[in-house]
């Protein structure tokens, strides 16, 4: 860096002192130094030509300085005067004007007064030397003869030291001065045009300033080029280097400029020659030229030193830019490679399955791929810093650590690589021995489980297994662990605990399979080995009397005594009694096989689980790293469209959150139950909540298809799965996450079928349906979300139950009756959504398009709110309907389903929301009337006791409870009339569109009323007697007569019968007047005759003819702020 440093100053000194004697020169060269007088400065006095300098010489050379005739010579300030003369002077060479000058003054036309002035004016202010004085005297005889006689008397008062010559002609001029000296106005034939001398002699002098002014302006420059500070960042270098050359060029511009100057100013001096080659200069155009000449000299020789000077400089800047972006490019490789470096590190999983140690492998080839180019980018600049030290660098001893350092990290991270990928090659052998011992020990279990215990039964049979178990043990040799210890010897260097113990259950698992293999070899060779029973002809086999049992008696007479018969009842009875131990021996060595054939099963089911489920989670890190990580790679931003910018989780959902679920829990869980596949369903329970996620990725999945479709082509989804080297492009591995919830509850369903009789069986049944309702779950969430026109949160209607599509009918109360019955034979195609707080209506709509854009979507029609929602089961003449009325029946719509089977879950699903509804304000009502009861006078004519009415009471009304919840029919809760405004769901129904296929009119026929139900079903004989329940009636007739005198009702007030008591006496609030009393209750019955509850729900079953009671219960405050009651229905 000194070493530079003094280069550089030497560089800066030897610039200034070549500049500084071009400036010099250039003074010297214009007389500069002399008189510093430019003809720019004087150029109007020059202009007025009252003295010239016309470039004649005399015979020795002396410059002729001309004063033509000039009428005003005497009104010329002496200023003028005295600059005109002094430049005139400074032109000549000093050679030249040491000589002297020749004055020639033109004053034939004037008079002889003015010539003397003329004279004594020259004489007094010329400053340079003088040869001669050429006089043309006045031509006029009186002042030609003036002029003689007195410059004779006169002639002491010039003061000159030259002879003045007085001449009358300008024929006695050129005998002084020769003829091509003197210009045309003086009889001569020299060429001169005082303009184009003056422009000419402006010219050259502005071009020797322009020359010195450029060697002065690159002296500054130089002095502040080479006083610069060095930055020390590469933006600030590569900024001022552009600087410095953008001002080299600005200067070289200006230097090109002023050459160009010269060469036409030459141009200008030389052009009489060029033209006419016999023309020849005279001495003042000669002086001219050598003038340029020199200053063009003068100017390149300061270019030269310029360029010296510059490519020292710009040498020095480059190299500090080279070494500032060495050093930039140094940080970025080194943190690059410590980054590489640490990713390499992490590589310290050996794997657990060869599939897993492949798939690292793989991860480590793409890594390796991947940080190779940065390795090739921190060996290219090592080489470069070398290559800068081999060019003496000024900057050598920063940078050769930094080289020594980069060729160091990448030396270690190449070693580091290879002892990785030796360890998973290791790794990867030793899961081949485990794996391929494994599968020895499958096919080992699979061939004992694929024995025929019956045909085994025979020697042959027997024989034949042996021979197979023996073909099979031979297979062992290449595909076993031979010896533990040399395994955990071989491979000690890659084993750590969990690896250590994988071994020792394969090794184990081996033992057990050759432990019983050699039972059943024992076995088989017992049955090998056993002799045939001979058969007594005699007598026959029990089995025979039990195949024919129609054998003729005569016939058996005829063969056999009665003794004998008895003989050989005894031999086949101990004959039968050993081969019917013998068979239940066989029996239970069958038994025996099938468990472990159902284990072997077990087995298979739980390795596909844990394999699929391992590649399962490689394909979704695959698609993670490969697809999403390279949407945020600025490297590979350029194949991006801007349409699929910040796209990503649209594209992939929340696939990152499914594969963290199954990789850090899921799948470490399943390998916790391998040698336990029975029980495997407790872990599917234990994560059941987990697969929730699932329902979120699959609601985004018609987005996510919809934006793969309009950028299927793009040329970054092409380049990553280039990288991947896949075959199938990347909707096939977002179709994944889809594919392996289904695919769940296939292998439960195997599962299961494997372990019926085990101890895990019912957690795998619970699984299964776990499974089976997120499916659903899922399923009907995309229909779901298909809703259009829904004025409201989906979400505050609850749980989603159910969805599907149906026929609908209307039959409400309002209407024309003739659109009724048209809406009577013509349903609606309506999908329903069942919720826990409201089922809506929709119309479906079949979408054009290809994939999840062809789903329908569902328009919003109305919806009901469930607590103001009955049912009919079962509509007369049609299996698949029933009705869902609103409003006590206010609004009724026949629901006709696919089949009876969807009637039927749909029924028992709505029967599940409203008795569950049911059952709360049941609850609620029983506990509000409990704590009013005890406050609560007693009748007077009552003889029980308080305390056993309040039991009887209490006892009533928990077989009431009892009974509600064992009704085979449907309860049903009806909400006020008029519910709350302002949420979606709580309004009424909302009116059809009456445009859309007449379904928006609705019937007048009037459903049938609980009354008539009544009439119709008990009419026949000894029909059904109302009871009383507690609940609000309207009354019909006036009433005075209570046991409390007091108490009265009239026609039309609203009563509450609030608890049955002693002697047939209800006691009774009078809602109008907030009176209280007792009525009897056939008078309570006369009072409120046929009226109903002011709030009831009722259900009759049609087509069945059977009676419906509407009872009343009341629960109002329990409920709603207004009175809600409830009916029990019994079909």
């Amino acid at each position: 860096m000194r070493r530079w440093l003094h280069t550089e100053e030497m560089a800066l000194e030897e610039l200034m002192q070549r500049l500084n004697a071009v400036s010099q020169c250039t003074d010297e060269i214009m007389h500069q130094d002399i008189i510093p007088l430019y003809a720019a400065d004087i150029h109007d006095q020059l202009k007025k030509q009252f003295a010239y300098l016309s470039g004649g010489r005399g015979g020795d050379g002396c410059p002729v300085i001309t004063f033509p005739d000039y009428p005003a010579f005497s009104e010329i300030p002496e200023k003028e005067f005295q600059n005109v003369l002094t430049y005139l002077t400074s032109i000549p060479s000093l050679r030249d004007a040491g000589i002297g000058f020749i004055l020639v003054i033109d004053r034939r036309q004037d008079k002889w007064t003015s010539v003397k002035a003329s004279i004594l004016r020259i004489a007094a202010s010329f400053p340079g030397n003088l040869q001669l004085v050429l006089v043309l005297r006045p031509t006029g005889l009186f002042h030609r003869a003036l002029s003689d006689i007195a410059f004779k008397f006169n002639k002491d008062e010039f003061k000159m030291k030259v002879p003045i010559i007085m001449l009358g002609s300008v024929s006695e001029l050129q005998g002084y001065i020769d003829k091509t000296q003197l210009t045309e106005d003086l009889g001569g034939t020299l060429d001169y045009c005082h303009n184009r001398w003056l422009s000419r002699r402006t010219a050259i002098e502005g071009f020797a300033q322009k020359v010195k002014q450029t060697a002065q302006i690159l002296q500054s420059f130089g002095t502040e080029l080479a006083e610069t500070e060095l930055p020390n960042d590469v933006q600030s270098t590569s900024s001022l280097l552009a600087t410095h050359t953008e001002k080299k060029d600005k200067m070289k511009e200006d230097i090109r400029l002023a050459v160009e100057q010269g060469d036409d100013i030459l141009g200008s001096i030389t052009k009489p020659v060029t033209e006419n080659p016999e023309y020849k200069l005279n001495q003042d155009q000669l002086d001219n030229q050598t003038t340029v000449e020199r200053l063009l000299a003068q100017l390149h020789e300061t270019e030269s030193a310029f360029d010296e000077f510059w490519i020292k400089h710009q040498q020095k800047l480059e190299q500090c830019l080279h070494l500032r972006n060495f050093e930039q490019n140094f940080r970025e490789v080194k943190a690059a490679l410590d980054i590489v470096s640490e990713r390499l590190s992490a590589f310290t999983d050996v794997g657990n399955s060869c599939s897993h140690v492949e798939h690292i492998l793989k991860d480590l080839v793409n890594f390796e791929e991947k940080s190779r180019e940065t390795v090739a980018k921190a060996r290219m600049l090592a080489s470069e810093g070398d290559a800068f030290i081999q060019s003496n660098h000024y900057a050598v001893d920063s940078i050769i650590p930094k080289c020594s350092e980069l060729h160091h990290l990448c030396d270690a991270f190449t070693t580091e690589m290879e002892q990785k990928r030796n360890v998973l090659n290791k790794s990867l052998e030793l899961h081949g021995l485990l794996e391929k011992s494994m599968k020895w020990c499958d096919e080992g279990i699979y061939l004992l489980a694929s024995q025929p215990v019956d045909k085994c039964q025979s020697q042959d049979g027997a024989e034949s297994a042996l021979q197979e178990i023996e073909k099979f043990l031979d297979t062992g040799a290449g595909n076993k662990i031979k010896e533990l210890k040399k395994v955990f010897r071989e491979y000690a260097h890659i084993l750590n605990e969990d690896l250590k113990e994988h071994i020792q259950k394969v090794f184990q698992k081996q033992e057990s399979m050759e432990e019983m293999f050699q039972k059943r070899q024992v076995s088989l060779k017992k049955l090998a080995a056993k002799q045939t029973r001979p058969v007594q002809p005699v007598a026959p086999r029990p089995e025979a009397f039990v195949k024919s049992p129609c054998t003729s008696p005569g016939l058996q007479r005829d063969c056999v005594s009665n003794t004998e018969s008895g003989v050989l009842r005894k031999v086949n009875y101990r004959r039968g009694k050993t081969e019917m131990s013998e068979l239940h021996q066989s029996r239970g060595g069958s038994t025996m096989d099938d468990e472990e054939n159902l284990a072997v099963l077990r087995q298979h089911v739980m390795n596909e689980l844990i394999e699929t489920e391992r590649a399962y989670v490689e394909e979704l890190l695959c698609v993670l790293e490969g697809y999403a990580a390279e949407m945020d790679n600025p490297l590979m931003a350029h194949l991006i469209s801007p349409e699929l910018q910040n796209k990503k989780d649209i594209l992939f959902g929340n696939m990152e959150e499914i594969y963290h679920f199954h990789n850090r829990i899921f799948l470490r869980e399943l390998e916790n139950y391998v040698e336990y596949p029975e029980l495997v369903g407790r872990c599917f329970l234990d994560q059941m909540e987990d697969f929730q996620i699932y329902e979120k990725y699959c609601q985004n999945k018609p987005r996510s298809e919809s934006l793969w479709r309009q950028f299927s082509d793009s040329v970054f989804f092409q380049e990553c799965q280039r990288k991947l080297d896949h075959k199938l492009s990347l909707d096939s591995y977002l179709l994944k996450p889809v594919q392996r919830i289904t695919k769940y509850q296939l292998l439960l369903k195997e599962m299961l079928k494997y372990s019926k009789n085990c101890e895990g069986a019912e957690d795998l049944q619970e699984a299964l349906n776990s499974i089976l309702g997120i499916l659903k779950a899922v399923n009907d969430s995309m229909h779901q979300i298909a809703i259009t026109g829904y004025d409201g949160n989906l979400n505050e209607l609850g749980k989603l139950l159910m969805q599907g599509s149906f026929n609908v009918w209307t039959d409400h109360k309002k209407g024309h009756s003739k659109v009724k019955d048209l809406a009577r034979f013509k349903p609606m195609q309506r999908h329903l959504f069942l919720h826990e707080k409201a089922v809506l209506f929709c119309k479906k709509r079949e979408e054009n398009g290809e994939g999840y854009e062809k789903a329908p979507s569902y328009s919003y029609k109305h919806s009901l709110n469930m607590a103001a929602v009955g049912i009919t089961e079962n509509v007369k003449g049609d299996a698949k309907k029933f009705e869902i009325w609103y409003n006590a029946r206010e609004e009724v719509y026949i629901i006709q389903a696919p089949t009876p089977e969807v009637k039927a879950t749909w029924v028992n699903e709505i029967r599940k929301v409203l008795t569950s509804q049911l059952q709360a304000c049941r609850e609620a009502s029983q506990h509000r009337t409990l704590e009013h009861t005890q406050s609560l006078p007693l009748p007077a004519s009552s003889c029980t006791s308080p305390s056993r009415n309040n039991i009887r009471n209490m006892k009533k009304m928990d077989e009431r409870k009892a009974d509600l919840t064992g009704l085979e029919g449907y309860v049903t809760t009806v909400a006020s009339k008029y519910p709350e405004k302002g949420k979606g769901w709580a309004k009424t129904s909302h009116s059809l569109d009456a445009s859309e296929e007449n379904d928006g009119w609705s019937s007048a026929e009037e459903p049938l009323n609980s009354s008539d139900a009544e009439e119709e079903g008990g009419g026949g004989g000894g029909g059904n007697e109302m009871k009383l329940i507690p609940g609000k009636y309207t009354v019909v007739t006036d009433y005075e007569k209570g046991v409390s005198e007091e108490f009265a009702v009239k026609s039309g007030d609203l009563v509450q019968l609030i608890r049955e008591g002693e002697d047939g006496l209800w006691y009774v609030k009078n809602l109008t007047t907030g009176r209280e009393g007792w009525i009897p209750a056939n008078n309570l019955l006369m009072l409120i005759g046929n009226s109903k509850s002011a709030q009831s729900l009722s259900s009759s079953e049609s087509g069945t003819a059977s009676s419906t009671l509407s009872t009343s219960s009341s629960c109002s405050d329990s409920c709603n702020a207004s009175s809600t009651s409830f009916s029990d229905i019994k079909g």
